[in-house]
């Protein structure tokens, strides 16, 4: 019988190795990371490499022979060996209950990545704007976590695109989660939605290459290149992950920036058409903000009194101006990396709320000067949050996920025969057929019976919820009605083959739009998932 303990396995580079050595030890194995510690010992006969689960900050391992000592491997008196006996065992409890108790009070842990996502010169913006990349304002970036604890990680990922859609959902997820050693379920992806930014979406590209369109909607092989370097970054920043032992909380008003599209007319009549760049048009600069939700949110990771990581959320469309050709991550990456620069060490991070009805097109009429103008107000909040802070223990961290299944839209306009024709019209401009592409791959996704996962990251006091495509604020306001006990941070944007997602009462106005693929009937049942997932435990 042999006990060995090895700490701290996940900040070695190296593979752990086990080796027998028979003249050290009684029928049994010990357990070194990198090379055997005692070079006076012939190479072994036994030798096993393995690499412990990233989320293991102590190992344990007892071995149980049931062949005796081997002779002349343990040279002690017969009294010695009568006494190793109850002496080992007593040593084996130790180990169990210490092994036990070190797990049990094990910290969560943080580990943080970034890469640069930027696309390339030539390359397709927002999926159907006619004027592709010609410059690069500032570089996109995907920011994330990975928690690490007793379960499987779990893995956030903000990006600075405009949609991942479909098949391209499920390959930055699935590559996510090979590099750090989960599922799935267990992987978020978000869009920030910046518009001079890629939509990515592999079950349209397949149906566009068949069309004679192949690279159309975004290059391909840039977007394997890309999920290659974003699990390399996730993966890497495993061994520096960071225990956690509080959790913050802040909120501030934004003042100046988001305004509902939804106007009223003085005749009575109801449009949607205060879009990012209204505020030239005095009727909608005048016109009241209408339904938004006034604070930004920032989720705050903490060791001790050290700040490690904070979670931006913001509900509005992130477009100051855009279609000109010119990559940006626009006025809230211009925030967040202003936040960033007042401390290094801490990870920031920024993330689009439910915003699909949500604009600047109030405050904000297309000038450039206007995007530092949005991404200063942006960052004041940031800083007003982050002075209201409340931190308190982090005491657990649940997941919980389920199926949302969304109906496909029932317009004559999007039946599968409709969106065939137009995806195959050589004489229409090739952003129609793009278009119907996307909404043919979503129909496909639907008729698969393909449901969009709904997940939410509990961390006590505090929960994170994400939503899929452009959700409305309206789904914002009513989860945060749901736990008015709790402090809900809601994610817009996850996978975006819905497009936008109105709300009942938007759909009652008339709310109609190319970028739309679900219909009326869509509201129950993001509320009956949110049941699910948001419930108090």
């Amino acid at each position: 019988l042999s006990i060995f303990k090895v700490d701290n396995l996940t900040n070695s580079h190296s593979p752990v190795e086990v080796f027998w050595l028979p003249h050290l030890f009684p029928c049994g194995l010990s357990l070194v990371v990198g090379k055997p510690f005692c070079k006076s010992v012939s190479p072994p006969p036994f030798q096993k490499t393995f690499s412990p689960h990233p989320a293991d900050a102590t190992v344990t391992i007892i071995l149980f022979s049931h062949h005796g000592f081997p002779k002349q491997s343990f040279p002690m008196s017969s009294s010695h060996r009568f006494l190793f006996v109850p002496i080992t065992f007593l040593l084996v409890v130790f180990c169990v209950l210490h092994s036990s108790a070190s797990h049990a009070a094990e910290p969560w842990k943080l580990a943080t990545f970034s890469a640069e996502v930027t696309i390339p010169l030539g390359h397709r913006c927002m999926g159907i704007l006619p004027t592709k990349s010609k410059s690069v304002a500032d570089p996109l970036f995907v920011k994330g976590w990975v928690w690490l604890g007793s379960e499987k990680p779990i893995v956030l990922a903000a990006v600075d695109w405009c949609e991942i859609r479909n098949g391209a959902y499920d390959q930055w997820r699935d590559a996510l989660a090979k590099a750090v050693g989960t599922t799935r379920q267990r992987v978020l992806v978000c869009s920030l939605h910046q518009h001079d930014a890629p939509v990515t979406d592999s079950d349209a590209a397949q149906l566009l290459a068949a069309a004679g369109l192949k690279g159309e909607l975004y290059d391909e092989d840039f977007h394997q290149q890309v999920l290659n370097r974003v699990a390399q970054a996730a993966k890497e920043s495993l061994p520096l992950a960071r225990p956690i032992t509080h959790i913050g909380m802040g909120q501030a008003k934004v003042e100046q920036v988001a305004s509902n599209r939804r106007v009223v007319h003085p005749d009575g009549k109801v449009s949607f058409e205060r879009g990012s760049r209204s505020g030239g048009d005095p009727f909608h600069r005048e016109a009241p903000d209408g339904e938004i939700d006034p604070y930004l949110k920032t989720l705050s990771f903490w060791h001790q009194d050290q700040p490690v990581a904070a979670l931006h959320a913001y509900a509005v469309h992130p477009m100051s101006y855009y279609g000109r050709g010119e990559v940006t991550a626009d006025f809230v990456g211009m925030a967040r990396q202003r936040r960033q620069k007042d401390d290094l060490t801490v990870h920031q991070m920024y993330v689009s709320g439910c915003s699909g009805d949500v604009t600047a097109g109030k405050y904000n009429d297309g000038s450039p000067p206007l995007r530092p103008a949005l991404a200063d107000r942006l960052y004041q909040a940031m800083l007003a949050a982050w002075k209201t802070t409340r931190r308190v223990p982090l005491e657990k961290i649940s997941f919980r996920s389920t199926e949302l299944s969304l109906d496909f839209s029932l317009s004559p306009s999007l039946s599968e025969a409709a969106l065939k024709s137009r995806l195959n019209d050589a004489e229409l401009p090739t952003e129609k057929r793009v278009l119907a592409a996307m909404g043919l791959a979503s129909l496909q996704r639907v008729q698969a019976g393909k449901a969009i996962d709904f997940p939410c990251l509990d961390f006590g006091p505090a929960q994170l919820v994400l939503f899929p495509g452009e959700s409305f604020v309206g789904y914002q306001l009513h989860a945060q009605r749901m736990r008015p006990d709790s402090f809900v941070v809601s994610l817009g944007y996850g996978e975006c083959w819905p497009g936008y997602i109105p709300t009942e009462s938007a759909f009652a106005d008339q709310f109609r739009d190319v970028w739309l693929w679900v219909p009326p009937g869509s509201e129950a049942k993001i509320h009956a998932a949110l049941q699910k997932v948001l419930k108090a435990e």
